[in-house]
């Protein structure tokens, strides 16, 4: 996973680039979270533009990074989905609860 973020607009991106499974999301579950307290912002952006392939985990990291987003008074939102990916957000109902932006 790669992060970015953006001082002047307090917006976090991380892009993943991975396959997010229940092997994976650990990885990137620790990563988002130091990323996100590092940096504090308003904003916190999931970029799944290489993402290929998603099972339920990616949807528990969604909401665990949701949650920790709101507790520090900032928004998540998710952007460039693939077909896949928005296939299970709709599935799930992710989408009613978090935008879909573009980057």
């Amino acid at each position: 996973m790669e992060s970015k973020y953006i001082e002047e607009d307090k917006l976090l991106i991380l892009k993943v680039t991975e396959e997010i499974d229940e092997y994976s999301v650990q990885k990137i579950r620790r990563k988002a979270d130091y990323e996100i307290e590092r940096y504090m912002p308003k904003r916190v952006v999931f970029d799944f533009d290489s993402v290929t392939f998603m099972d339920s985990a990616g949807i528990g990291l969604l909401m665990g990074r949701y949650k920790m987003a709101n507790m520090l008074g900032g928004k998540l939102e998710i952007a460039n989905l693939t077909q896949n990916v928005k296939k299970i957000f709709e599935m799930c109902g992710i989408l009613k609860l978090i935008p879909v932006v573009n980057l």
